[in-house]
């Protein structure tokens, strides 16, 4: 049978999104009860379940078992099994139960414009032709015919009512496809889909003149850059640490600190240190030993997914910045090329992904164990990001009292930061300096809505939000240290290359920008950290936009987010005549 905790892993979250599955290919070796457990949860976790079908035939090459929907709506209704599912008994948890029994409320008024939005976009045309593959015998029209009826059921849209609603007697399912679909997709990155609508909305400027500037910040500045690589020794932790620095001849205003993501390297972000330094900015980007590309490649790791990253990487990588720190002031007060060119007393850190969490724990974040202990306690791989993984491994640190903070440090930027539920409900509340994040809507690592959105409500001090609708994980990324081939996704495809050239533009002129408020020239670069600039830079594809504030809409559902166990409905304020503001979303606290 498959265990859904066991995966071939190949690569990471940040140079490889989407783990590679290893599908057993042998047939004896997979149950049919793990098959029929992998089609529930994976239509609880799209949200797209099925219709006036009476069975559910579940085939895997030239043999088949089918399942009664009657028997299952009797389950998902008392809990009892009929004999027919008994023998799925143990996959039969009250948890999928709860599944089984989850509803979406759409007002009946824009059901229609609703679900031909959803089919329409390009994240729901990759969601439906992996759809197609689970359902081979099934058309589109099947599909939006079963959507909309479904949808349109007095008591809300549901796994078994789109059963009910799909237009055969009996819904065959691709087994194989269906546990693809079940190990790729997740609930998180799902709803963030679904946000993206409300933030590029509400997120947009009215003013429709031209972003008016005499200069372009995101074009190279005038100063020679020079670069050099340094091998320092921690040996009280025993870590040897790269760092790759830039420098120009005239050299002014804070150091800026690069921190890489989970199974990357120092060089992740170049373009950005060789553009600041170009500005006359020192710029010192760091390789963390315990979590880059060359310890989870060729460390040994194994399949088990929880041990891909060492607890212990939480504490270290906020110690190596600070321990880089340390050394650098040192030459900076030596007699060598570098000498006052290293501010360690004013320090920007810019991170992505777990660096992004890196960022944020040196600015001032406080780990909140606890609660992160009790969001992990029950995980499943079903409705999780990779990311919500990965910060389970934190719950392994002995010390609730962690203290991570780094005065050095005077402003922080997170890209796709790693947050979750790693600073608890409040932790973020401590960060005061200015902080800046960046999220993306199509992110299926660190998704949206879970590790950005959420983490920018409780921020402290002086904020600014970016939001790449369309982005995904690695859109940020240097394109000359980027493998095509690892930047592929079973379900989403990675938007890199020319695509995400804008996002790039946007930010070598916000970085630039807002490293240039701890300087002289602060008012001079300041309208290039309002929204007109990000969306002067929009194109079809990548829809950029910024702001000092969440949207209303988006808070409301982060407040949806904190009610426990409940199980509850909310008719979020309309935005226009059909958008999601129309819908009635209830939560549970494992999404």
């Amino acid at each position: 049978m498959i265990k859904f905790n066991e995966y071939n892993f190949r690569g990471s979250s940040d140079r490889n999104p989407g783990t590679r599955v290893n599908l057993i290919s042998q047939i004896g070796q997979i149950g049919w009860g793990s098959l029929f457990a992998a089609f529930v949860a994976m239509s609880c976790a799209i949200a797209a379940p099925a219709k006036a079908a009476e069975r559910l035939t579940l085939r895997l090459g030239p043999f088949q078992q089918s399942v009664e929907i009657d028997d299952l709506e009797k389950f998902a209704q008392t809990g009892k099994l009929s004999p027919a599912l008994k023998p799925y008994s143990a996959l039969l948890t009250p948890e999928i139960q709860q599944l089984l029994n989850r509803r979406l409320q759409i007002d009946p008024k824009v059901t229609e414009k609703f679900v031909n939005d959803l089919l329409g976009s390009s994240d729901g045309i990759r969601v439906l032709d992996k759809i197609g593959l689970a359902l081979p015998n099934s058309t589109v029209e099947d599909l939006k015919a079963a959507l909309l009826l479904a949808a349109r059921q007095a008591n809300g849209f549901s796994v078994l009512s789109f059963l009910r609603a799909y237009p055969e007697e009996n819904v065959v399912v691709d087994a194989s496809a269906a546990i693809a679909i079940v190990l790729q997709i997740n609930t998180p990155y799902l709803e963030s889909i679904a946000l993206a609508p409300l933030l590029e909305q509400e997120m947009t400027s009215t003013d429709d003149t031209p972003f008016p500037s005499s200069f372009d910040p995101a074009v190279g500045g005038s100063e020679n850059v020079y670069e050099r690589t340094i091998r320092l020794r921690d040996e009280e932790r025993q870590r040897n640490i790269l760092v790759d620095l830039y420098w120009a001849d005239r050299t002014s205003g804070p150091l800026i600190i690069l921190s890489h993501g989970f199974a990357s390297d120092r060089k992740f972000l170049t373009y950005i240190a060789r553009h600041l330094a170009s500005y006359g900015f020192t710029v010192a980007s760091v390789e963390h030993p315990g979590s880059n590309f060359s310890a989870i490649n060729g460390g040994g790791i194994g399949t088990n997914f929880e041990t891909v990253l060492p607890p212990t990487e939480f504490i270290d990588r906020p110690l190596d910045v600070s321990f880089v720190l340390n050394e650098l002031a040192d030459m900076n007060r030596g007699y060598g090329s570098l000498r006052d060119k290293l501010n360690t007393q004013q320090v920007t850190v810019i991170g992505h992904s777990l660096g992004g969490y890196t960022a944020l724990a040196l600015a001032g974040g406080k780990l909140d164990l606890a609660e992160l202990r009790q969001f992990c306690k029950n995980r499943s791989p079903l409705r999780r990001a990779p990311a919500d993984w990965f910060q389970c491994a934190a719950t392994k640190l002995n010390d609730d009292n962690i203290q991570l903070e780094d005065r050095r440090v005077v402003q922080a930027m997170a890209f796709n930061p790693v947050t979750g539920r790693l600073f608890g409900k409040r932790g973020l509340a401590q960060v005061r300096i200015p902080t800046l994040i960046l999220t993306g809507t199509a992110d299926t690592i660190t998704p949206s809505l879970n590790h950005q959105l959420r983490s920018f409500s409780q921020l402290g001090g002086s904020k600014y939000l970016i939001a790449a609708i369309g982005g995904t994980h690695l859109s940020v990324t240097d394109p000359g240290n980027l493998n095509d081939a690892l930047a592929q996704s079973t379900l989403v495809q990675e938007l890199t290359g020319k695509d995400a050239e804008p996002l790039r533009e946007l930010l070598r002129g916000v970085t630039l920008a807002f490293v240039k408020q701890l300087t002289p020239d602060a008012k001079l670069y300041e309208p290039f950290l309002t929204p007109a600039y990000a969306q002067s830079l929009s194109t079809a594809t990548l829809k950029l936009r910024m702001s000092t504030q969440l949207p209303s809409t988006i808070g409301t559902w982060l407040e949806v987010m904190k009610i426990g166990h409940q199980s509850i409905a909310l008719r979020l304020p309309k935005i226009n005549e059909w958008s999601i503001g129309g819908i009635r979303w209830p939560f549970s606290p494992s999404t």
